[in-house]
């Protein structure tokens, strides 16, 4: 089995969104890269206020999945319809906007530290039209594997296999296959993960530094690397310790329109999206909330 190897480097580049949220933009959809099926990546995370305090207030979206991890505070997540979900340390929200949804994200906190990831999936195109979906998974019931030495990995979503058997991960039956797992490594580690090699694969370091591959490439804290060529994801650092994301899925190769908070296929599509959202018809199918907290 053959390891991927580093193709591309990216540094995340700060910027705000929202209604001013600091943040830190590692995909950007108006760049064009070759990440199918993946569109937006974020990480946020300040402990000053005022760099978060006002979030993002209410906002559409069509036409693809949302997912939401909380490292370290408190996000009140609430749609149309008055559905809310509470997300806090170490939660994830999986939300398929399909045809359409309106929601908020505001902190729950008035200060300390507010630290996690949003990441934009896209849907295939049979798919951008069914009703809205979202669950929210709390923290204890995303497994987590013991890699030793105080090293582990918490699995969001995917299969990992630990020697034994396949430990499923918290989210399943995506039609990408996504695998997102969230790593840490204490001291000296390594890790290998078996990867289709039809799926396109990244890592993001956001603490410390590790290398991949067979060329020991380094990736540092606030860079994201796309591994290509092979069925091995290969990690490894040598002393200090590091936390990284593992985000893998299997491309659509699908055409992708996106404006805004809404990923189509066509620029017809988009337009009908916009004409929806003014109308108030983007959300005529009622969003089913699995809430597990």
């Amino acid at each position: 089995m053959k390891n991927r190897e580093l193709a591309r480097l990216i540094n995340g580049q700060n910027t705000s969104d929202g209604a001013g949220v600091k943040l830190k933009r590692i995909i950007n959809p108006q760049d064009k890269l070759p990440f199918d099926p993946f569109i937006l990546f974020d990480e946020f995370g300040s402990d000053e206020p005022m760099d978060y305090i006002k979030g993002f207030p209410e906002h559409p979206h069509r036409g693809f999945e949302t997912v939401t991890y909380m490292l370290e505070g408190a996000m009140l997540h609430r749609d149309h319809l008055g559905n809310e979900g509470h997300l806090r340390k170490g939660d994830v929200q999986w939300m398929t906007a399909a045809h359409g949804i309106l929601h908020s994200e505001m902190p729950e906190q008035e200060d300390g530290l507010l630290h996690g990831f949003q990441l934009w999936l896209n849907l295939p195109a049979k798919e951008k039209m069914k009703p809205p979906h979202y669950k929210d998974i709390a923290a204890y019931n995303i497994p987590v594997v013991d890699l030793g030495g105080g090293s582990y990995l918490k699995l969001i979503a995917g299969q990992y296999h630990d020697g034994t058997g396949v430990i499923s991960g918290a989210v399943q039956g995506i039609a990408t296959q996504p695998i997102f797992m969230d790593v840490h490594f204490h001291g000296a580690q390594h890790l290998r993960i078996p990867s289709s090699s039809q799926h396109t694969a990244l890592v993001y370091v956001y603490k410390g530094e590790i290398t991949v591959g067979t060329e020991d490439d380094v990736i540092q804290a606030g860079q994201l690397g796309q591994l290509v060529n092979g069925d091995n994801l290969f990690f490894e650092t040598k002393e200090l310790a590091a936390s990284f994301l593992v985000l893998a899925a299997l491309p659509l190769n699908e055409p992708v329109v996106q404006a805004g908070p809404f990923v189509m296929n066509t620029v017809e599509e988009i337009e009908q999206a916009f004409r929806d959202y003014r109308d108030g018809t983007l959300t005529l199918q009622q969003p089913v909330n699995d809430n597990n907290q």
